[in-house]
C-alpha cells in the first residue's frame, strides 16, 4: 500500500548577495519562512522553508495542507514530488507520485489536439496503452470535438486549458498532490471540472492538497495538517485543524499589527 513518511525534514534555500536587516527580518518572522545566518565564515543568508518536519502519510489519507502565505505547503509538496532534496532529514516514499499543479502538462502549440493527449499523458507516466484506452474520454470531456484535429495555436485560451485539465486528470494515480490554483476554463465547464477532480480523488491512494480554502478543505479531505513557519503545528480532523487555522491567523494578524508600529517608531 502507497505511504509517505518524513522524518525530521528541514528545506533551506540559501539568499546570496543578500544581509538581513531588522525589518527585513522581522518581516521574515511574520510573514514566512525564517531567515538566519549560517556558521560558517560567509554568514551566508537562508530562508528556512521546512523546520524539523517529521509526519506519516497512509493509504487512505486525504490531507489538507493549510496555512499562511510562506508557511511551507507549496515546498512540502515540493519534497513530496522529488523537486525539491531536503536539506537535513529523510523523506521514504512507497509508491508512483503524481504531481498535479498546473494544468497544462506541456501543450505543444504546433502538434494537434489528438498528439498532445499522446505525448502529455506519456509526460505524466502513462503508458501507451493506457493512453489509447483513454483518449476518446479525453477528447469527449475537453468538448473539442474536430479541434483535436487542428494544431493547438489555433484553441483560444479556454479550449486549451480544457485540453490541458482533460488530460492532467486522466490519471490514475496512487499519490496525488495538488495545488488548488488549477484553473478549469468557464463555470458551465467548471462544475463538471469539479466532479472530475473528485473522481480523481477517489481514484487515489494518497492525496495531499495544498490550499487556502478552508471550504475545499473540508469538501476533500478527511485529515488536515496547519504549518506555521514551516513546522507543523496542529493533526487531526478538519474540523479542529481549521479552528485552530483561525485561531492561529488572528493571533498573527495582531502581532504583525504591532511589529508594523514598533518598526515606524
Amino acid at each position: 500500500m502507497a505511504s509517505i513518511k518524513l522524518e525530521n525534514v528541514t528545506t533551506d534555500f540559501p539568499i546570496y548577495g543578500s544581509r538581513p536587516s531588522f525589518r527585513r527580518a522581522l518581516i521574515g518572522h511574520t510573514i514566512g519562512g525564517l531567515m538566519r545566518r549560517s556558521n560558517d565564515r560567509n554568514k551566508r543568508v537562508t530562508v528556512r522553508a521546512l523546520d524539523n518536519v517529521s509526519l506519516s502519510i497512509n493509504h487512505g489519507d486525504q490531507l489538507g495542507l493549510i496555512g499562511h502565505n510562506g508557511a511551507g505547503k507549496s515546498t512540502l509538496l515540493r519534497v513530496l514530488a522529488g523537486i525539491y532534496e531536503p536539506t537535513s532529514g529523510v523523506c521514504t516514499i512507497d509508491g508512483s507520485v503524481s504531481p498535479l499543479f498546473n494544468t497544462a502538462p506541456g501543450l505543444s502549440p504546433e502538434d494537434t489536439g489528438h498528439e498532445n493527449i499522446i505525448t502529455c499523458g506519456l509526460l505524466l507516466g502513462m503508458t501507451r496503452e493506457e493512453i489509447d484506452r483513454k483518449i476518446s474520454d479525453i477528447g469527449e470531456f475537453a468538448e473539442l470535438g474536430d479541434f483535436l484535429s487542428l494544431p493547438v495555436r489555433t484553441y483560444s485560451s479556454g479550449m486549451q486549458v480544457r485540453l490541458g485539465f482533460s488530460i492532467a486528470t486522466a490519471i490514475d494515480p496512487e499519490i496525488l498532490l495538488l495545488d488548488e490554483g488549477l484553473g478549469a476554463g468557464d463555470e458551465r465547464f467548471a462544475k463538471r471540472a469539479q466532479h472530475r477532480i473528485e473522481a480523481l480523488i477517489e481514484r487515489s491512494n494518497i492525496m495531499v492538497l495544498a490550499s487556502h480554502s478552508t471550504e475545499l478543505i473540508r469538501q476533500l479531505c478527511n485529515r488536515c495538517i496547519l504549518m506555521h513557519h514551516g513546522r507543523v503545528v496542529a493533526d487531526g480532523r478538519p474540523e479542529e485543524v481549521l479552528e485552530e487555522y483561525h485561531r492561529l491567523a488572528s493571533d498573527d494578524q495582531q502581532a504583525t499589527q504591532g511589529s508594523q508600529v514598533l518598526v515606524e517608531e
